[in-house]
């Protein structure tokens, strides 16, 4: 008889018990409605599904009467270019010290307790210094982003660099390349999925920081928008605007595991046969 730890569902199975959950908050969620809905048909905090359906698409397909724009696509490109600043800089530099930290001694016994510091300091309670420093605009809400999540790269490609075999670096060594050589044609090759892996980590770090800055200083965004219907209970918008930054979040994980894949098999390849997740 096989102990249970060994067996592994099929692959109808794996959709039925992924699906399972939803499905079971979906159930509650209704009833809950339902029940609410039954003793005060003006209870705002778990709407019909009616109700959300009005509000999503006044939001998603008919021109605001104030502004003359769409809301939910203005506030989501507005979102997306902001955390598409922040999680850029912070790659390049989580990439750049991280790589520098890792490979040079000198350069890690410099900025490594640096680095080690500042990832300790709750982002969050920098914020005013964010916006007295950088103002109230676009900037201090990216700045926010990547305060947040550049330590965080930086030690994870650090400690990757360095779990690079020495036999490697030794035999570089050995065929003449210099130190500029090894980082671009040893490390960076074996860092670049590693730092896309990093970043799929951070997202939702990034997304956490995005929503505060745009709650507290902005004026639009989906943080922005969420924060400024909750003082009239807008749950019919509220809820929408969770489910589409989740259904964001996981698009832009599936995307980047999708590039991961396409750029770097042979690492996909590798970690799969060290019975590491592809």
């Amino acid at each position: 008889m096989k102990k249970f730890i060994n067996l592994h569902p099929n692959k109808s199975a794996r959709w039925f018990l992924g699906i399972l959950p939803f499905a079971l908050l979906l159930v509650l969620y209704l009833t809950a409605s339902g029940a609410r809905l039954a003793e005060n048909p003006n209870d705002k905090l778990l709407p019909a599904f009616t109700t959300i359906g009005e509000s999503v698409y006044r939001l998603a397909f008919e021109a605001n009467k104030r502004s003359g724009e769409i809301l939910l696509w203005g506030d989501t490109a507005s979102s997306l270019s902001r955390l598409a600043w922040g999680v850029g800089v912070s790659a390049l530099a989580g990439l750049v010290f991280g790589v520098l930290n890792g490979a040079i001694p000198y350069v890690r016994a410099n900025l490594s307790p640096l680095v080690t510091f500042l990832s300790l300091i709750p982002p969050m309670a920098i914020l005013p210094i964010l916006f007295i420093v950088f103002g109230l605009g676009e900037l201090s809400q990216v700045m926010l982003i990547v305060i947040g999540i550049t330590p965080f790269l930086i030690r994870d490609l650090q400690q990757r660099v360095l779990e690079i075999p020495a036999e490697q670096i030794i035999k570089a060594q050995t065929l003449g390349a210099s130190t500029w050589q090894i980082m671009l044609r040893v490390i960076l090759p074996q860092v670049l999925p590693r730092l896309i892996d990093a970043v799929r980590l951070s997202l939702g770090s990034a997304w956490l920081f995005l929503i505060a800055a745009e709650a507290i200083a902005s004026t639009d965004g989906l943080g922005y928008r969420i924060f400024l219907v909750r003082r009239y209970l807008s749950m019919d918008v509220i809820l929408p605007y969770v489910v589409w930054i989740t259904l964001l979040a996981f698009l832009i994980d599936f995307a980047l595991r999708k590039i991961s894949l396409w750029s770097f098999p042979w690492f996909h390849t590798q970690t799969a046969s060290n019975g590491k997740p592809a």
